[in-house]
């Protein structure tokens, strides 16, 4: 027998599924953080300069938009011990330069092989990944949207590949 009296059940527990209004709402909360902290490394860049005594140097340039990055490390029994990195070019290559120096330092090779292996993927579209292993890295994938960027994003990525390379050696 159905009953005309309100439930006793409060509201906050009758869980109903998000409407597209609040999915574009979350996305819209997501991009603006994201937007955030690629702006935060931009405007305040981590581990920007030249280093003492790197073991590996390498530069990269993206010849499409003019984007430049040198990557510098010390290496010490198969740690990134400092990283830095110098270069000139839009705010996504720039943050996301940043963003590697503080991913990498302190790391064995073998994982900063991986990490860039997985977020080169992650950028080319893969969306099998950890987001706990990508950490603040996450913010960077908005920009697969924009498929010119991406380059942008990876350029420091794919050259701390060959002076991780240079250092293996």
């Amino acid at each position: 027998m159905f009953s005309s009296r309100p439930s006793r059940r409060p509201a906050s527990s009758l869980q109903m599924a998000p409407t597209n209004d609040e999915y574009r709402k979350q996305e819209t909360e997501l991009d603006e953080l994201y937007r955030d902290i690629i702006l935060d490394h931009y405007r305040n860049p981590r581990h920007r300069g030249h280093l003492q005594k790197p073991t590996a140097a390498k530069e990269g340039y993206n010849p499409l938009c003019g984007d430049e990055v040198t990557v510098e490390l010390t290496v010490r029994d198969g740690v990134i011990d400092d990283v830095a990195y110098v270069g000139s070019g839009c705010s996504i290559s720039q943050s996301s330069a940043s963003m590697m120096t503080e991913a990498v330092q302190g790391k064995r090779l073998k994982d900063v092989k991986h990490l860039i292996d997985t977020f080169t993927s992650v950028m080319r579209g893969s969306d099998d990944f950890d987001p706990d292993e990508l950490g603040d890295l996450e913010a960077l994938t908005g920009v697969r949207k924009f498929p010119v960027r991406v380059k942008c994003a990876t350029l420091a990525w794919h050259t701390l590949d060959d002076a991780v390379e240079e250092s293996a050696l």
